[in-house]
């Protein structure tokens, strides 16, 4: 993480992005939180309960889960999250919101790594369901100088492709190439290999960016 980031200012953006989430799903109604989130196979409820799980769910706890999987983190993961969401199903924006605090962040990361987490996964849960969830400008655009390396290389396995992101609802860009734009939270999903949102961004760079993921598929 850049030496010159404040991680106590981050944290506290990440506690006040938890809090602003618990509240949006606390709003949900019973069909909502059944509904499938943008993550595949998961539910609105699969989601908030991911969230959770580092806050409640101790690290000896999930090593234990990871020896049982052989090492497989999204299995662990997987597991953790299904046991969370059928313990505290109904609890989970209370729980969300009561471990605001915690600085938790994942082994090798620091605090922008939960952050981005945050606000990807109240995109994953809100966007589907077509409920507004506002994130702050300066948040939105924190979070994409994190996903988004200087040179504007774009995500995916296989030959680089610099691109020049451009959010359209927010003063941000960075990166060289062909211009791929959309607003921050699409942009946001699209960094983060969520599929269907290149179907909402525009320009040469998401074209291009939809042209080498298809032949990466066919490959």
């Amino acid at each position: 993480m850049p030496g010159d980031v404040d991680q106590d200012a981050i944290f506290a953006e990440i506690s006040d992005e938890r809090r602003s989430l618990a509240r949006t799903l606390d709003s949900l109604t019973p069909e909502q939180w059944d509904a499938p989130s943008l993550c595949d196979a998961w539910t609105v409820r699969d989601v908030a309960a991911h969230l959770v799980v580092p806050l409640i769910v101790p690290i000896w706890k999930f090593g234990l889960v990871m020896v049982r999987t052989r090492g497989d983190f999204d299995r662990a993961n997987q597991l953790m999250t299904t046991r969370v969401r059928l313990e505290h199903g109904s609890e989970l924006p209370a729980l969300l919101a009561a471990n605001a605090d915690k600085k938790f962040t994942p082994p090798g990361h620091g605090p922008l790594a939960p952050l981005s987490d945050v606000i990807v996964h109240g995109l994953d849960t809100c966007a589907p369901l077509g409920i507004e969830h506002h994130v702050p400008d300066h948040r939105m655009t924190t979070m994409l100088d994190f996903l988004v390396p200087e040179t504007g290389a774009a995500p995916f396995k296989g030959p680089e492709l610099r691109l020049h992101w451009r959010a359209t609802d927010v003063d941000w860009n960075r990166g060289e190439g062909p211009v791929i734009e959309g607003t921050a939270g699409t942009l946001a999903l699209v960094l983060t290999g969520r599929s269907s949102a290149l179907a909402d961004v525009t320009g040469p760079g998401a074209e291009r960016l939809a042209e080498a993921r298809a032949n990466r598929r066919r490959s």
